[in-house]
């Protein structure tokens, strides 16, 4: 039997006030889905012609509406403006609760200008809704959650050490414990709080999209997606949802949901710069033709090219000559000619006939990749006179970057393990790279320039 939807106009139209019991009613009337949020939408354009009109003491009411109206739907800026013309404990609460999830989007866009301190003005915002009479423990936890993100980890596990018996059956309690937990680097206890929260609220959606992100960072994306999937049916869905929700759709070829993903997030706020080039690169891909076979014999072939010459049985003569030509692999061999080879000192016809056998066997020879327009330039050409600290630094984890999870996927699938083998790749080669597009490309090039190294060809 289908569940009736609940009527948002009765709760926010037709009624002239709006109290916190409220609230839980409308974030469950959304959850119901599109229709829903498309109702809500029309709500919210009722609510600002009346705001118009309304005299002084209304648009109050009007504008507390509003501010959590916006708050839902994920427009949490224009929600800030209402909410800062409201008045009241829960207006202040969710004044707090807005600041909070625009500090802890932080790391999700582009810098946008904005200098706001947001964990500070929501702290400040809690701190009031607590003094108007908004429920402490609730006030508290959400305090907790802010000196958290500020890293204050001691001052955050005191307000817990505080509120442990009361708060013995506060979903919310066990979500912050959990976060403290990660923070500390306690992953597995993080999670089984996170779990318990869960089990107290199936719909919290801060610990259903922790969990969601711990098990992506495991490499479980069918649990991951299952647990951003659940975060979607629970407003406001935060910008890490949409962001990892997106890519994981990405590398399941499903680019039909990446892109609504990418498009969501854009319009929940134009200003993200970042979203625009994410929507730019999914909608690309939509009409991308991927063959599995194509990318198996494409990765066989780049096995090939990169088996070194050290696997051949040579003669001595040919071996020098090709150490001398910094000549690696067999990719290698297919970005000379003939004539570079025949070139080199003591390299003659019988060290190209053996060279040509090897490649032969291997169905490549020698210049190919010049013939097919590539330049003359060794792929992984040894570095020289490097001083410590640059090969140090060359030695590095490409993790040092601390990438996207897009990106980083990428250098997974290339295989790609430090600074010094990233380096050696060209542009044209990481964009060759499934869901690696422009977006990732300006992030890995950027993250490169804070170490003084660019890709090669740059």
């Amino acid at each position: 039997m289908t569940e009736p939807l609940i009527d948002l106009r009765a709760l926010l139209v037709e009624r002239e006030d709006f109290e916190g019991g409220m609230v839980s009613k409308l974030r469950e009337g959304l959850a119901q889905g599109g229709p829903q949020v498309r109702a809500m939408r029309e709500i919210t354009e009722i609510l600002q012609k009346r705001l118009a009109v309304a005299a002084a003491p209304q648009q109050k009411k009007i504008h507390l509406k509003l501010g959590i109206s916006f708050y839902f739907l994920g427009q949490i800026r224009t929600a800030v403006e209402n909410l800062n013309k409201a008045e009241g404990p829960l207006a202040a609460f969710y004044l707090g609760q807005a600041h909070t999830y625009i500090g802890q989007a932080k790391p999700y866009a582009d810098d946008d200008g904005d200098t706001t301190d947001h964990l500070d003005v929501a702290f400040k915002a809690f701190d009031r809704a607590e003094k108007a009479g908004y429920a402490a423990q609730q006030v508290q936890l959400q305090k907790a959650g802010v000196l958290r993100l500020q890293k204050h980890l001691s001052e955050a596990k005191a307000i817990l050490v505080k509120l442990k018996d009361a708060a013995a059956h506060n979903a919310e309690y066990y979500f912050q414990e959990g976060a403290i937990a990660e923070a500390e680097g306690d992953a597995i206890r993080g999670a089984k709080s996170y779990t318990r929260a869960v089990e107290l609220e199936p719909r919290h959606s801060g610990a259903l999209f922790r969990l969601g992100f711990l098990n992506d960072l495991q490499g479980n994306d069918h649990e991951a997606i299952g647990y951003y999937e659940k975060c979607l049916k629970y407003p406001p869905v935060g910008k890490g949802v949409l962001y990892n929700l997106g890519i994981l759709y990405e590398d399941h070829d499903q680019y039909d949901k990446a892109t609504e993903c990418f498009r969501r997030l854009h319009k929940a706020d134009p200003r993200d710069e970042r979203a625009k080039l994410f929507v730019k690169d999914a909608e690309a891909s939509l009409t991308m033709h991927y063959s599995p076979e194509d990318e198996q014999h494409n990765e066989a072939f780049i096995r090939v090219m990169e088996v070194p010459i050290t696997d051949f049985e040579l003669s001595v003569r040919s071996r020098n000559c090709l150490k001398r030509m910094n000549i690696r692999t067999l990719g290698d061999l297919t970005r000379v000619t003939e004539s570079q080879l025949l070139a080199s000192k003591n390299f003659g016809e019988t060290s190209l006939e053996e060279i040509k056998i090897i490649m032969n066997a291997k169905q490549l020879r020698i210049g190919q990749s010049l013939d097919q327009g590539q330049q003359y330039e060794f792929r992984y050409r040894p570095q020289q006179n490097l001083s410590p600290e640059e090969q140090a630094t060359l030695n590095k984890p490409v993790s040092d970057l601390n990438l996207s999870v897009r990106a980083r996927k990428c250098m997974n699938r290339l295989n790609i393990t430090t600074l010094g083998e990233l380096v050696q790749r060209t542009a044209d080669e990481l964009l060759e790279a499934k869901n690696f597009g422009m977006t990732s490309l300006t992030e890995v090039r950027e993250r490169l320039v804070s170490h003084n190294l660019k890709l090669r060809g740059d």
